[in-house]
């Protein structure tokens, strides 16, 4: 059951500042999704958190213990990242790709033991890849290879899982398989923490959401405190309707608001 938090949290990229005064934490048990404009600080927010990104001030900490003071094999272990648009370039079996997850722990993906094996094998049939075992991950879809990385991902068993759009690639189906299961990863105890885009399918999934904008949080909370009408005009520059239906939010997006967000994007 592990925590991850971000303290004061600064990162600057060239000259410009992406985050700017970041104060979260992420609990054990709960799904936490990021939202924002383009340009908001997402991705950087996320790669801060895997240790990826070196603040300009502030830290990230997992169980209060300062993630820059930790060795890159024992980050590899708490923290499981899957980036944005993440690719496969050698025509490796699907089933050797998600064994790579398991590198951390010291198990060679050739000669995974009991523990690896049976891994391998849950985060596969998870995403619905357990009948592709033996398929060059190359010959596949992209929606598909998005499964694979998220597969390779779970497989690593860390405590902590960020991911960065992994339903951006995905038809609805599987768009709903894969958020299931970042669902059922955080009720069994792990630390999940997703970027999307999808506000409905955030409000639907999420325990927590998070909204950035110019690299600073401007609202977090339960779904329905963060989602008003007045903020998506606000933020995203949008006229929408919020709706509470019975399986959650249902965020409807009608049309841009003319002379809103001039930066958006920028």
């Amino acid at each position: 059951m592990t925590r991850l938090e971000a303290r004061s949290l600064m990162v600057d990229l060239g000259t410009r500042r992406t985050l700017d005064g970041i104060d979260l934490s992420f609990e054990p048990g709960r799904f936490t999704v990021i939202i924002g404009p383009n340009g908001a600080g997402k991705t950087t927010l996320l790669r801060s958190l895997a240790g990826l990104a070196v603040p300009s001030k502030g830290e990230v900490a997992l169980d209060g213990r300062a993630l820059a003071g930790m060795s890159a094999g024992a980050r590899a272990r708490s923290i499981a990242y899957l980036p944005q648009g993440g690719g496969v370039a050698w025509p490796l079996p699907v089933a050797g790709v998600v064994a790579l997850g398991r590198l951390p722990h010291g198990e060679r993906p050739d000669r995974l033991p009991r523990e690896g094996r049976e891994a391998v094998a849950s985060a596969m049939s998870s995403v619905g890849l357990q009948d592709f075992a033996h398929r060059p991950a190359t010959a596949l879809s992209g929606g598909e290879r998005a499964r694979v990385l998220l597969a390779r991902a779970l497989a690593t068993q860390a405590p902590v899982l960020l991911a960065d759009e992994p339903v951006a690639a995905l038809d609805p189906r599987h768009q709903l398989v894969v958020l299931d299961v970042l669902k059922a990863r955080a009720r069994a105890g792990v630390t999940v923490v997703a970027v999307m885009h999808d506000l409905t399918l955030a409000a639907r999934f999420a325990d927590d959401i998070v909204l950035l904008d110019r690299g600073r949080v401007e609202a977090s909370g339960p779904p329905a405190a963060v989602l008003t009408e007045e903020r998506l005009a606000a933020i995203f520059g949008i006229r929408a309707q919020v709706l509470e239906l019975a399986g959650g939010l249902l965020v409807l997006a009608e049309r841009p608001l003319e002379g809103a967000r001039p930066d958006a994007g920028q």
